[in-house]
């Protein structure tokens, strides 16, 4: 298979290319080469997505595209309609948060944006725009697949959100858990999504499809990461790793009260949110994505993957807040919870 991915430099769109290659395909990457290298096999063609994309990289059974504004899509899909279009979407294009168990075929979405937005100005405008930008791909191309991914996590994550409890759950002792031990999180590990994106490709799947793994109460989802971090603790070479790990569950309105800022920043703690408007968000029915081939690894398999690419990258992006101001909250919470 011949493969145009647009991007392939940076986590998941290079994680298909990765995948791709791994496989015997020819991989083509376009994109501006600025923000990282492609993978090892892979070919890359400087491209700048702000210009029209150019209709001569070659002949393409597929494309990956994980855009963002409707005029870069417009673009690549008139370049190559013929191909089969995988494209990258988000859950940010619902327009209901609060319900648990939706499914793309269940949820209202929000108000397309059919003109490119200033994210800065307006970070609603993603959510908006990514809907413009499956209907270009959906009403455009041969045939295509839409991926709605949730939280992406695993090797490579650029925002450091999940990558915050590894770290910190190797770290072991006393730890903030924020929230209710029975609020609802998922997480869907890049390499699974990317290995979905190029079996799409291949079989040339169609539909509009969630990019997620399975919901569970963010109790077993940070118990199973304790666990996953507890087994890197008893090996004879692990680095970074101290004592057990014992949690305390701090609730929503405390931390509200001490301005602790949900789902990823400096500030925050993440996995995080606000409930119960965000109760459904992290909350999906995977079940109709598996039933669409894709298919979801342990989760301690993903915390130990995380844990190694940190060690390996120093300078890798970790959101949230840190030991000392952990400390601090902590502290308050004793300090005013009753026994």
């Amino acid at each position: 298979m011949r493969l145009l991915v647009l991007g392939g430099t940076v986590f998941l769109s290079k994680a298909v290319a990765a995948d791709a290659v791994a496989r015997g395909h020819e991989v083509t990457c376009a994109a501006r080469g600025t923000s990282g290298s492609v993978p090892e096999g892979a070919r890359l063609v400087s491209v700048d997505r702000g210009e029209p994309l150019p209709r001569d990289l070659g002949d393409f059974d597929a494309v990956v595209d994980v855009g963002r504004l409707p005029s870069w899509v417009r673009s690549a899909v008139a370049a190559y309609p013929s191909a089969h279009w995988v494209f990258v979407s988000t859950v940010n294009v619902y327009a209901d948060d609060a319900t648990p168990g939706g499914t793309p075929a269940t949820l209202p979405l929000v108000e397309a944006m059919e003109e490119d937005g200033d994210l800065e100005e307006d970070p609603q405008a993603y959510g908006r725009m990514k809907v413009a930008c499956e209907r270009i791909v959906l009403d455009g191309a041969a045939s295509a697949m839409v991926i709605r991914p949730g939280l992406i996590v695993g090797p490579g994550d650029p925002s450091g959100r999940f990558t915050y409890w590894p770290k910190r759950l190797a770290a072991g002792g006393e730890v903030l858990a924020p929230g209710d031990p029975d609020d609802l999180m998922q997480v869907a590990d890049v390499r699974d999504l990317a290995a979905w994106a190029v079996t799409a490709c291949e079989q040339r799947t169609t539909g509009v499809h969630d990019g997620i793994g399975p919901a569970m109460p963010l109790s077993t989802l940070l118990a199973e990461c304790a666990e996953a971090c507890t087994e890197v603790r008893a090996q004879p070479a692990s680095k970074g790793v101290d004592s057990e790990v014992s949690f305390t569950w701090v609730d929503q309105a405390f931390l509200q009260e001490q301005e602790v800022e949900p789902w990823m920043g400096p500030g925050a703690i993440p996995l995080w949110l606000p409930r119960p408007e965000y109760d459904g968000l992290p909350a999906h029915d995977v079940q109709p994505s598996l039933d669409a081939g894709l298919t979801i690894r342990p989760l301690a398999e993903t915390t130990r993957d995380t844990l190694a690419w940190l060690e390996a990258t120093p300078d890798a992006v970790v959101s949230g807040i840190d030991l000392a101001r952990e400390k601090e909250l902590l502290d308050a919470w004793h300090a005013r919870a009753p026994g």
